[in-house]
């Protein structure tokens, strides 16, 4: 047998391999924690007397799937990639290696390293869906205590180092000890746009303007103002920074130019309908943004690129698919789009092991420098800090969206790899006043909701284990490194470290062992929801709907709302991709 890479195949086989993989992944690596003991049934949500739930995606995430109407559903737990029997925390070694000392010695941004075939956009992306895909709660009452060195430099005043633990699961039967733990999402599990329309129904209420479909903007162009946090009114504005308010005002703004059209075509259409249509459509383009242009960006392939718009478009492509339709009832020759809704070996969740491997902090910078796009001039300078929380609204008040743009369009985000985590999220101070290190945090949250350790979650997901540092990386000083923080024990290096240590396939932004989960979970998203499957048709979305998703990129959104951008946008095919820099 072959021990070429698959991605140092020739092209067929490559896609071929990837193919596999996913096929595999699908009978091996979906894992259902909603059958696990529950205090009581859970109780039914009910469906809209009118049947909006039928042709509308709910806010909770209700009635995705018809016969199972609660799956998906904001509260509802989060599945695994692994085996149950592997999920259970080795409450032993939760401060073993120190995530302190991990954090310091393997993490710490010496110098930035950039990703020079990105801009700071697609660092901004990222963080704009995950806040539509996962959210723990975590309970201020019980938390867990880093140890400190005396020669850590750690501020004396925020002594100790606490982190707030992962809330549990209420559902759960108190002392069950059948099954490992179990944590909540607190947004729904589906790709619905939560981020930007709220997460229940009394958010997405005060969203609204209630006039024509629309969302509320204000006259200077920006989202109003939320009170209690100082930042963009939203539906998700947690972590906030200038990259998330520019991406947040965009699609709202996208959302009523297509109430706009929406309108103009359907004169009688009610507020409800205008705004039910717009949002499935607009949620949709977003999904088809991530996949066929975000994805290939950050893992710039071959296959890859072939790969990720055969799940939208099919292997037989855009052209054909426009002029024939759907050819077949499987996925492969005209896509994932449309084709029957499939959930495979368990009921559609997000899973824990999702959340790890998008944990990519290293891509944000450290500073921004602001530049006026028509004479190229500096007009501000800011640290990370400076513009993110409650600091973001007077930088987004003070340069025009167009410039803020084409900032963060000419600029690298950060490679991800070790000694590449930004040093200010290593002592985060929050607006409310909370202090900690966020690489350190992200250890922890692995190890507490017991996701494997990187030899062992790569032997569960088909990669085989490593049998020695060097087998990770070429890199012999970060071989020293991990070998003395994890005392030379391969068994005990996490994840997080072990995806950041790897060698790369060639073009790719993240880790081999990141990206087989990232094959599964990234289908499955599509797969799992009918209103990307079945209910992907003009009775739903109407067929103005359909052609917009189909005509549209994140260049044709950014031109349309932002039109003077597309002097940047010369010979550029991928938003995500550098910009042309106007002035040197």
């Amino acid at each position: 047998m072959s021990k070429t890479p698959w991605h140092r195949l020739i092209l067929p086989l490559s896609l071929l391999k990837l193919n596999q993989f996913r096929t595999t992944m699908r009978q091996k690596n979906l894992h259902d924690t909603s059958q696990l003991p529950d205090k009581e049934a859970s109780p039914k949500p009910l469906p809209d007397p009118e049947g909006r739930h039928l042709t509308t995606r709910t806010f909770d995430g209700s009635f995705n799937d018809l016969e199972h109407p609660e799956m998906g559903m904001i509260g509802t737990r989060f599945g695994r990639n692994v085996p149950l029997k592997d999920a259970y925390p080795d409450e032993k070694n939760l401060m073993n290696p120190n995530p302190r000392t991990v954090s310091q010695v393997l993490m710490t941004r010496d110098e930035f390293i950039p990703a020079t075939t990105l801009n700071i956009l697609a660092a901004a992306w990222i963080q704009f869906q995950n806040h539509d895909w996962f959210v723990h709660k975590t309970n201020p009452n019980k938390k867990f205590e880093i140890p400190l060195e005396d020669s850590d430099p750690w501020p004396q005043e925020h002594r100790p180092m606490t982190v707030s633990q992962t809330d549990a699961d209420p559902s759960r039967p108190e002392g069950d000890q059948s099954a490992p733990p179990t944590y909540i999402s607190d947004s729904t599990h589906w790709w619905d746009g939560s981020q930007i329309y709220g997460h229940d129904s009394s958010a997405a209420y005060k969203l609204r303007s209630h006039v024509d479909g629309k969302l509320t903007i204000g006259d200077d162009g920006l989202l109003p103002l939320d009170p209690e946090k100082g930042v963009d009114l939203t539906g998700a504005n947690d972590n906030y920074w200038v990259g998330l308010s520019l991406l947040h005002t965009l699609f709202v703004r996208e959302h009523n130019t297509l109430c706009d059209e929406l309108k103009r075509q359907y004169t009688d259409w009610s507020d409800d309908q205008l705004y039910d249509h717009a949002r499935l459509i607009n949620a949709a383009l977003m999904a088809k943004i991530h996949t066929v242009e975000w994805t290939p960006g950050i893992l710039a392939h071959p296959a890859l690129q072939i790969a990720m718009n055969a799940n939208w478009y099919g292997m037989l492509g855009q052209h054909v698919k426009r002029l024939f339709g759907r050819i077949g009832e499987g996925e492969i020759l005209s896509g994932i789009i449309g084709s029957q809704t499939d959930h495979h070996t368990a009921p559609y969740y997000l899973t824990e092991e999702f959340v790890s491997v998008y944990r990519l902090h290293p891509l944000i910078p450290d500073e921004f420098e602001f530049c006026e796009l028509k004479s190229g001039k500096l007009l501000m300078k800011k640290d990370f800090f400076e513009a993110s929380g409650k600091r973001t609204r007077s930088v987004v008040e003070a340069i025009p969206m167009t410039d803020l743009f084409y900032s963060l369009g000419i600029a690298h985000p950060g490679a991800i790899t070790l000694h590449n985590y930004p040093r200010f999220l290593q002592q985060l101070v929050r607006d409310n006043g909370d202090v900690f290190d966020l690489a350190a945090v992200d250890i922890i949250r692995d190890r507490e909701r017991g996701v494997p350790r990187y030899n062992r979650f790569r032997e569960l997901i088909g990669r085989g284990r490593v049998n020695s540092f060097e087998e990770i990386t070429r890199n012999p000083q970060w071989v020293k490194e991990m070998r003395e923080v994890y005392n030379n024990n391969i068994d005990s290096v996490d994840l997080m470290v072990g995806m950041f240590a790897e060698d790369l396939p060639e073009g790719f932004g993240f880790s081999d062992t990141a990206f087989r989960v990232f094959i599964l979970m990234a289908s499955r998203r599509l797969k799992s929801d009918r209103f990307f499957t079945k209910d992907y048709r003009a009775e739903v979305y109407t067929q103005f709907g359909l052609d917009w998703i189909d005509n549209n990129t994140m260049l044709t959104v950014l031109r349309r709302h932002f039109p003077e951008l597309s002097l940047a946008h010369t010979n550029l095919n991928n938003a995500f991709a550098p910009w042309r820099r106007l002035f040197n």
